[in-house]
């Protein structure tokens, strides 16, 4: 193997590495403020039931439609429900959206999201007519100099496994931005007074819920990871020191008080107060290099978001760089015209539409790849994120992988963690988000700080921590955003996982070219992210069980595999709300294979 080769695979297994590990990226009758109160006492018998639907998975898109508002999710049906009560209690979309997230946190018990997390936002305001983006995502550590060895890392060799990572250290933290996001969006458009949109969490952290099946596989996972540190094993495993079982009740007090303290003081309790502090120590005890200097210094940044016309009279508005998703998310549809898969029709339908589709998405991997690799493998493309935003440029690109420059190729057929809130209000406000722990439940350091969980998304990172330099916000491959149709908002929509990007692109095209409402897009026949051999870097093609036609499957010429569950498989989530310009209807539809709901009145 010749040094160009050397260098190209090393490359490839970096971004390999980093794409699958990241599985872990006027309302109703208006009440004043006084009477605000979204205490779960006051809707005590809806709390019961949601808080029983957390138990249940779903096998189709949970459906809810309306007038008034209406609120979906990726997980946690609970929280669905919360962020409803916050609409109809006089709160607009960035109230329910946010009473949902910091819900969704308390129910999870930190393991794939954090209150010092990140938090993607994009939002129409429907009376300036303008979107808004707001970028609260990871930080570098100013004093982490040498990035390229921060420990860590995952075997590829063992996805079940290997995927917990290695080595603990405190290096693997990075700065989040959840918490700072969470005060930023609600100052500048929250309706509600700030302390209620804690409440259900707060109940939920003080109260406590039944653990589901798939929960306590968590704590079969990390058990030994949760008991090294003293106050991790307080927060998180029972006085004996073992792991909660399914119908078990976990409580969270330290983490509800942390949850007050934060309502008393200000998001500033936790980079700059007392929160901060033991924050501090505690990721320097672990061996890192995160200072007071980085969390006094972390912002919010309010960016542009990033428009692209799409077909059909339809536009999209989502994140724009640092955030890498947006870009992405638009090529691929400009790509999905390139191939001509709509003319050999729907993917579950058509080997050669399935084909088309598997490409078009493999192709998100270009994002992680050295410029110079990338021109090598695609002379005459520009990367340049104007121009992939462009039919030009994705006809282009199409062409290329046409004549064979594929991403490490198809394996030959053989014989044969995170979340997501989307919320409308009456007034036609829309708010996406995403947000995520950005690691594989707790992570391997698993610190745990006053209740609060800390991850370690720094431990396969490593190149974006370098190319991003210290102190400066990290690139992030979240895809979030708000579709247009002849000028009108009509949907808005979040997607999360480590297929976060061939979710996205199956539910757009399923609603743009298709004509599918939103629980139709949902429970459409979908793929998972492609799984990468990291010998051979060749790629099999992952598929949901059942889901799609053995003649369409027969017809396939890449190698296949059917999955029952794809929690580290690849699967990707993908939710939205869609409004009629027109009346003001609405209809929200949650994803199909967890515990999700949609809500709406």
């Amino acid at each position: 193997m010749n040094s160009e080769d050397t260098r190209t695979r090393g490359a490839l297994r970096l971004a390999t590495t980093w794409i699958v590990a990241s599985c872990f990226w006027a309302c109703a009758p208006s009440a004043t403020q006084d009477a605000v109160s979204l205490d779960p006492e006051r809707w005590r018998t809806d709390y019961d039931a949601y808080l029983a639907q957390q138990l249940e998975v779903r096998s189709s898109a949970g459906v809810a439609q309306g007038s008034q508002g209406a609120v979906t999710v990726a997980y946690n049906a609970l929280a669905a429900r919360a962020g409803q009560e916050a609409l109809l209690q006089g709160g607009n979309a960035i109230d329910a959206a946010l009473t949902a997230a910091l819900s969704q946190v308390a129910l999870t018990a930190g393991a794939p999201i954090s209150y010092f997390g990140i938090l993607s936002l994009v939002y129409y305001d429907a009376q300036s007519g303008e979107v808004h983006t707001m970028n609260a995502e990871w930080n570098t550590v100013l004093g982490e100099d040498s990035p390229g060895t921060i420990p860590g890392g995952v075997d590829m060799s063992d996805a079940e496994n290997g995927l917990l990572g290695r080595d603990p250290s405190g290096r693997t933290a990075l700065v989040g931005g959840f918490m700072k996001g969470v005060g930023a969006a609600h100052e500048r458009f929250g309706r509600l007074p700030f302390a209620e949109i804690f409440a259900p969490a707060i109940h939920i952290a003080e109260e406590g819920f039944p653990i589901s099946q798939g929960m306590a596989g968590y704590w079969d996972m990390r058990r030994d990871d949760l008991a090294r540190l003293p106050d991790t094993a307080k927060a998180l495993l029972k006085p004996d020191g073992s792991g909660y079982a399914e119908g078990e009740i976990f409580r969270q007090p330290a983490l509800a008080e942390t949850l007050r303290q934060v309502v008393e003081q200000g998001v500033g309790y936790m980079y700059e107060g007392p929160w901060a502090e033991r924050l501090v120590a505690a990721v320097q005890a672990d061996g890192g290099k995160m200072t007071l200097e980085d969390l006094a210094a972390y912002e919010v940044q309010w960016n542009e978001p990033l428009r692209a016309e799409l077909a059909h009279g339809y536009s999209v508005y989502t994140q724009a760089p640092p955030n890498r998703g947006g870009v992405a998310l638009v090529e691929a549809q400009k790509l999905l015209l390139a191939s001509g898969l709509l003319e050999d029709g729907h993917w579950s339908e058509s080997a050669a539409s399935l084909r088309k589709a598997l490409d078009v998405a493999q192709l998100y991997v270009l994002d992680f790849l050295p410029q110079p690799m990338r021109e090598n493998l695609y002379p005459g493309v520009s990367f340049a994120d104007a121009d992939r935003l462009t039919q030009e440029n994705a006809d282009k690109l199409w062409q290329l992988v046409q004549e064979g420059r594929g991403i490490g190729g198809w394996e030959p057929r053989p014989p044969q963690h995170s979340d997501d809130v989307v919320a409308i209000d009456a007034d036609g406000n829309i708010a996406a988000i995403t947000h995520s722990i950005n690691c594989v439940l707790w992570g391997k350091t698993a610190i745990v700080v006053d209740g609060v969980t800390i991850g370690d998304p720094a431990s396969f990172q490593q190149a974006q921590i370098t190319r991003a330099g210290p102190g400066k916000r990290l690139e992030s491959p979240t895809e979030t955003g708000i579709l247009f149709k002849d000028g009108q908002p009509v949907l808005g929509f979040a997607s999360m996982g480590s297929g976060l990007h061939h979710r996205t692109l199956q539910g757009l095209a399923n609603v743009i070219h298709f004509g599918m409402s939103v629980d139709e897009a949902i429970d459409a026949p979908d793929f998972f992210m492609s799984r990468t051999n990291p010998a051979t870097f060749k790629t099999t093609a992952v598929l949901p069980a059942g889901r799609f036609p053995k003649g369409v499957l027969d017809e396939l010429d890449v190698a296949w595999d059917e999955v029952d569950k794809a929690r580290f498989g690849g699967e990707g989530i993908w939710i939205a709300i869609e409004r009629d310009p027109e009346t003001g209807e609405l209809t929200a539809a949650s994803h199909n294979r967890n515990n999700s709901a949609a809500v709406a009145h």
